[in-house]
């Protein structure tokens, strides 16, 4: 039997731990009556010049909430309802201007689409700015209820998750969840159906241990720190905080400050680093990429590592987040996050060491505003517990999506798939001769 090791992302506060907070309930039927008539059409952003591929770039159907992301090869893929097939696409990207195509001039498959970057002059990118950049921070976690969606969404959202040694893909786990959305201003906690996953797991790769990600799709969801800045920005942490301003930048052509942020040198316990993206006429986050300091590898080991063999040592390299919103009508609205950990195992009587990577990313694919304000009931609600890799069937259905728009696969993952499906076909062929005779 292989031993377990499970890792759970779970976050210290200065004088606390802060332990993401699960809900009950799996396998319920989505609340969208979405239509089974679309085109999809599939393709890559790039950078005009440099031909150089555009990780995290938006993509939206103009006038719908329909939306997905790019890859981190730049590629996408997107289904589009055939009643909006002769709206416009809008893509978006930090620091480039916003482009917009006729979805009706689209090709279904190898579009290439080149976006300009936005060229700042000197006198705009080194506009003043406020004097106190942790005030603007302030200011932009109190102005959540006038700036975000402030009524209650059900969304339908795309999850993935990964892990990797080295750089083998050894396990994949997929998911489409309904995220039960409260409003910005309300404490109330969101909640999560699981709809429908598909998973696959070589464990010959995996050594002596089973790694697993405890949370799934909840450790993606609380990284929306507008909605939970408490995972990063409590009243008592921002003052343990240097927040400073770097060089000015634009997105959807609005002006963003930068504010880079690190915690201070007597601060002992492991904070964040990193960088904020906040739009400079109305104070709204926009973006957030940040990093957890791991500096003391015994408390950055204790905060992420459940439970371990005894002839190991484990801690991680490297735990990195990014969280994107999205606006519609002058409101923004959580569209994408991911978080990456990578750790080290440490074997005794062993010449070489172990390197594995989790990766977990969800991007928003569409929404609808719940205007009866439906919540699942609580025996329909993910559990904390959630092993997304336990709960999910295999990769055998070509067309298991469906109609659900989702991350386009690296070329690694999707490599990593066809042989899965080889390998199921190849099993079914034995076992089913083997009944014949």
């Amino acid at each position: 039997m292989l031993q377990e090791n499970i890792f759970s992302t779970r976050h210290y506060s200065v004088k606390y731990l802060l332990v993401f907070l699960l809900f009950v309930g799996i396998g319920v039927d989505t609340m969208f009556a979405q239509t089974t008539n679309y085109t999809e059409f599939a393709g890559e952003v790039l950078d005009a010049d440099s031909k150089k591929p555009l990780i995290f770039a938006t993509l939206t159907v103009d006038n719908t909430n329909v939306t997905t992301i790019t890859n981190s090869e730049g590629q996408f893929s997107l289904k589009v309802p055939n009643e909006y097939k002769e709206n416009k696409l809008t893509i978006a990207f930090l620091g480039y201007k916003t482009k917009q195509i006729a979805i009706a001039e689209l090709e279904l498959k190898k579009n290439k689409i080149f976006m300009n970057e936005f060229v700042m002059a000197l006198s705009e990118a080194s506009i003043d700015a406020p004097n106190d950049a942790e005030a603007l921070v302030k200011e932009t976690l109190n102005k959540k209820g006038d700036n975000y969606l402030n009524e209650s969404t059900v969304m339908t959202a795309f999850y993935r998750e990964t892990i990797k040694k080295r750089r083998t893909n050894v396990s994949l786990s997929e998911a489409v969840v309904n995220i039960y959305k409260t409003p910005y201003s309300s404490k109330k906690t969101d909640a999560l159906e699981l709809y429908k996953a598909r998973k696959s797991t070589d464990y010959t790769k995996l050594d002596t241990v089973a790694l697993k990600l405890q949370g799934g799709p909840f450790n993606t969801l609380f990284v929306d720190m507008i909605k939970y800045p408490n995972y990063i920005f409590t009243p008592e942490t921002l003052a343990y905080y240097d927040f400073s301003f770097d060089t000015s930048t634009r997105v959807n052509d609005q002006l963003i400050y930068v504010i880079d942020f690190k915690q201070k040198p007597e601060i002992i316990d492991p904070l964040y680093f990193g960088k904020l993206y906040i739009d400079a006429e109305n104070k709204i986050l926009t973006s957030a990429i940040y990093s957890l300091n791991i500096t003391d590898k015994r408390l950055a080991s204790q905060m992420f590592v459940r439970r371990k063999p005894k002839n190991a040592e484990v801690w991680p390299t490297e735990v990195s987040y990014r969280v994107d919103y999205r606006e519609k009508n002058g409101k923004w609205y959580y569209g994408y996050s991911n978080v990456l950990l990578e750790f080290k195992i440490n074997w005794d009587k062993r010449l070489f060491n172990s390197v594995y990577s989790m990766n977990c990313e969800m991007a928003i694919t569409d929404w609808e505003k719940n205007t009866d304000n439906a919540f699942p009931k609580y025996k329909d609600r993910m559990k904390s517990s959630i092993i997304l890799s336990d709960e999910a069937i295999g990769f055998s259905d070509p067309d298991f999506w469906g109609e659900y728009n989702i991350i386009e696969p690296e070329k690694s993952i999707e490599s990593a798939i066809k042989k899965i499906q080889r390998q199921l076909r190849k099993d079914k062929t034995i076992n089913g001769g083997t009944a014949a005779r």
